[in-house]
C-alpha cells in the first residue's frame, strides 16, 4: 500500500503522523482491493515509478493513519 502523499523518506511519514496531519492509505493497479479502516497495513514508498526505498508499518483508524513503526 501507499500513503496518500509521496512521501520520499518513512521519517518524512512519522513527522507527518506526529503532527497529527490526516494521512491516510491506498492500494494502486488494476486488481487493488478496498483499504482496510482499521488495523496495521504495510506501506511503501515513493510512489511507483520511483524505487521504492523505505517500508513501514501503520495503524489505521477510521482510515486514518495513526501510528507508524
Amino acid at each position: 500500500m501507499y500513503a496518500s502523499r509521496n512521501f520520499k523518506t518513512k521519517k518524512a511519514l512519522k513527522e507527518a503522523v506526529a503532527a497529527g496531519q490526516s494521512v491516510t492509505v491506498f492500494q494502486p493497479g488494476p486488481f487493488a482491493v478496498a483499504s482496510p479502516v482499521d488495523g496495521w497495513v504495510s506501506v511503501e514508498g515513493p510512489h511507483y515509478p520511483a524505487p521504492h526505498s523505505w517500508y513501514a508499518q501503520a495503524l489505521l483508524k477510521n482510515g486514518i493513519v495513526i501510528k507508524i513503526k
